[in-house]
């Protein structure tokens, strides 16, 4: 007698599935029974309705159901190209239907039988035709026809009909065996499907508002195991103790500048310094637009930790930009004699050995660095507070490794990259937030233009202006690899832009970077700029984050369409830093209106949230981020950018939940507990 199968079981236990087509499965993440029941369609085919022949839609999919009016002939056009066509007819008209490479069609079909064939119809003055449509006889429908048949991604060795056949023998085997992680009064509550309902209609849905229901349901459950995730490392953070600071006086701190914070940079502090005293560790995001004052709040930060001892690291992701932070620290922090020093890779062995002898006899307060703060013969004594600037910029590993310097240690991510409210809900449901959302006085707007190639003579006569009056300029091209498909050619290149414009601007000085230049050849030329020894600087989004140069007046971005939101105000954030009026043009030939749309959002505001929010609707995240790098979890069911409402509810019961029962002790949370604790084990979630 066969063992009954289990969801643990390997997919191969199940009739159908050999070793071949398991191998192939694999290749797609697939093992287990549970994992095949998991593997979701990513599209449907609505194949349940029958148009007319001369209804169809030109190049649309549908369904019609037609007599063979001929017999099918088979022509070899060439060698390794047969043909195999007919006519067929409704009440309606004709149609074409054709089959290449596939000779056994000429004996599958029989003349004045009526078939359901399903394919895009193409229509030309009034002929209409398919090539390759899926058939099954009129009187067998309910097959390939007649239903929302699921597609799924496929690897070598697999075709949707394998893919089919095999999550319905899965379901038929173990679909009882499904656990429920959602606890019974939230189903209840928000009259969400139970597992089994939903798992069976995703796959096989009887019709397209059980496909609703079904979809509702997974969504929601992916977003509450992720919440409740969250909201379990945020427990573990709370329960994890930390240096406890005496409360320093912030008002010593802000006497000694020659500016007033902002009410958001004061609410920052104080909410940061509530951390330091409370004897747990800080775990905190300091959030704010390009230009709001991060770097303020940090250093405040720094010298709370200098007053009660301690040492605090700060980490940029570039060379150029530590040394931008270390001359800003260095002028905030002088006055209360501390010592501000930097650590990068491109120092000699000797300046590398004199900062970390300083280091270790106590003598640095505040040393800023790039990845050479993690090496191992760096030692930090004392080390109170970990700083990392453009915190999506490195990878978990690397930030653990530096807060590992001192288990104690403090830590503040600082992120200049508007993240939607509703994304940081989930992103961040571990992290406690402080968001700048105020600028400081004096902070200009930056004036932005959308435009396409036929301004391109005003626009260079725009930047022979701005560099005869001193002023500089970037220039932003797409990264364009050296094997990139011939439909992308149009895209503009860094190096060779850069020669068009040496060519139309003899008298100015251009400069050039990109990704595939060596970290060294790279800081030169940002050096160069830095210190207004280029006009022009031609680039990829390598200066995305970069550096700090108020004589910058001019942003160009050319094949804009190209960019997200989100990284096109990074890019207009490079500009209009200093007194001088800036602007940002974006170039774009693009004929798609919603592009156009999407641009226009940016010359419409400068409020980095609400362009995040509209670039997660259009775009989804991963414009953000590497999803993989900050450690969220693929999204199986769910799509961040329209399903808000379902994440915003998730996060609320998440929470209430978690306020009840925040160990989930309780016997009916027992398989949540489980599924939280696998995620967990598993490192799918690895934020911070």
């Amino acid at each position: 007698m066969r063992k009954m199968a289990t969801l643990h079981d390997n997919i191969n236990t199940i009739k159908g599935i050999g070793e071949k087509r398991a191998l192939a499965f694999a290749r797609l993440g697939v093992y287990t029974l549970y994992d095949l029941l998991s593997f979701f369609p990513r599209r449907y085919e609505d194949r349940s309705v029958i148009v007319p022949i001369t209804e169809a839609a030109d190049g649309i999919p549908c369904c019609i159901s037609a007599v063979v009016a001929d017999e099918p002939r088979l022509s070899r056009i060439r060698r390794g190209m047969e043909l195999v066509k007919f006519r067929v007819f409704d009440s309606s008209g004709t149609a074409d239907i054709t089959y290449f490479n596939q000779s056994w069609m000429k004996n599958n079909i029989c003349r004045g039988e009526e078939y359901i064939f399903y394919g895009k119809v193409d229509t030309r003055g009034q002929r209409r035709s398919m090539t390759n449509p899926v058939f099954e006889k009129a009187g067998n429908r309910g097959g390939v026809t007649g239903n929302i048949v699921p597609v799924y991604r496929l690897s070598r060795a697999l075709t949707q009909k394998n893919v089919l056949q095999s999550v319905k023998a899965g379901l038929e085997a173990c679909s009882g065996q499904l656990p429920e992680p959602i606890p019974e009064e939230i189903l209840t509550r928000l009259g969400l499907a139970d597992v089994k309902y939903a798992y069976e209609n995703v796959h096989f849905p009887t019709d397209f508002q059980a496909l609703a229901r079904a979809r509702r349901r997974l969504v929601f459950e992916e977003l509450f195991l992720l919440a409740c995730a969250m909201q379990r490392r945020r427990t573990d953070h709370t329960e994890k103790k930390g240096l406890r600071y005496q409360m320093p006086e912030p008002e010593r701190f802000y006497a000694s500048l020659p500016f007033s914070p902002t009410g958001a940079q004061k609410r920052a502090v104080r909410d940061a310094l509530e951390d330091l005293t409370s004897g747990r560790a800080m775990n905190r995001l300091l959030q704010g637009d390009v230009g709001s004052g991060k770097t303020l709040c940090a250093a405040a930060l720094a010298w709370a930790t200098a007053q009660n001892g301690y040492v605090t690291a700060f980490m940029a992701p570039t060379e150029i930009l530590a040394e931008q932070h270390t001359g800003t620290l260095r002028a905030l922090l002088s006055p209360f004699g501390m010592r501000v020093e930097k650590l990068t890779g491109s120092m000699t062995a000797k300046e590398k050995r004199q900062i970390r002898d300083s280091l270790e006899r106590r003598e640095i307060d505040v040393l800023v660095g790039t990845h050479a703060l993690l090496t191992e013969n760096v030692t930090y004594p004392g080390l109170g507070l970990v700083v990392t600037d453009e915190q999506h910029r490195f990878g978990v590993g690397q930030r653990a490794a530096l807060a590992g310097k001192n288990e104690d240690a403090h830590v503040l991510v600082m992120s200049a990259t508007p993240i939607p409210r509703t994304l940081a809900l989930i992103i961040y449901g571990d992290l406690d937030v402080s968001i700048l959302d105020e600028l400081p006085p004096g902070r200009q707007s930056v004036d932005t233009f959308a435009v396409d190639s036929r301004y391109r003579e005003r626009l260079n006569r725009f930047i022979l202006r701005q560099a005869e009056v001193g002023h500089q300029v970037f220039v932003v091209c797409p990264a364009v690899e050296e094997n990139e498909e011939e439909n992308l050619l149009h895209l503009k290149s860094a190096e060779a832009h850069a020669e068009e414009l040496r060519a139309v601007f003899p008298s100015l000085r251009i400069g050039c970077v990109h990704g595939r230049m060596k970290p060294k050849e790279k800081e030169a030329v940002m050096e160069a700029f830095s210190h207004g020894e280029t006009d022009v600087l031609v680039s990829t989004t390598v200066i995305e984050v970069g550096v700090d140069i108020p004589n910058a007046t001019l942003m160009i971005v050319e094949n804009a369409e190209r960019f997200g939101l989100s990284q096109l105000h990074q890019l207009r954030g490079r500009v209009g830093r200093g007194k001088d009026k800036s602007y940002c043009v974006l170039v774009s030939d693009t004929r798609n209106e919603e592009s156009k749309a999407r641009l226009n959002v940016l010359c419409e505001t400068g409020d980095g949230f609400r362009i995040a929010e509209e670039d997660l609707r259009l775009r989804g995240p991963g414009d953000f981020f590497g999803a993989r790098q900050h450690g969220l979890p693929e999204m199986h069911v769910a799509d961040l950018g329209a399903d808000t409402a379902i994440l915003k509810a998730a996060k609320a019961e998440a929470d209430a939940l978690f306020e009840r029962d925040p160990l989930l002790t309780h016997p009916s949370h027992a398989a949540l507990r489980q599924r939280i604790e696998g995620m967990l084990q598993a490192g799918s979630i690895t934020l911070n």
